[in-house]
């Protein structure tokens, strides 16, 4: 099996995310990508609720994501309760994706903000 080093955003909504113990956190749900230079700064996680209702989204920086082709999703270096505690919102109430809001994102994952 060849893997691409490039892949659409489509086909990244919905993947799974897993802890490093192989728990699922939840699926991407959306990407949030930088207009000036085109990088992916977050994965919008969709995380809790029951079939999809009362769930919310968990941004994480994107560079805190590694796709594991074993378990065809990707992996954080978090557990439940950090990422619980993380920034979040409710799908319908789109944060403004400032400088700032990406900076305390970035600042609760101990993740390096580049301008």
């Amino acid at each position: 099996m060849s893997i691409h080093p490039n892949i659409s955003s489509s086909k990244v909504e919905g993947t799974s995310v897993y802890n490093l113990a192989g728990e699922k956190l939840g699926s991407i749900d959306d990407l949030v990508i930088d207009k000036r230079n085109g990088n992916v700064r977050y994965a919008a996680l969709e995380f809790g609720g029951f079939l999809g209702l009362g769930t919310d989204r968990f941004p994480l920086p994107w560079g805190m994501l590694t796709y594991d082709v074993e378990k065809d999703g990707y992996v954080v270096n978090l557990d439940m309760e950090q990422l619980r505690s993380g920034p979040h919102y409710a799908k319908d109430e789109l944060p403004a994706y400032s400088e700032e809001y990406g900076r305390g994102v970035y600042g609760h994952y101990g993740a390096h903000w580049a301008s």
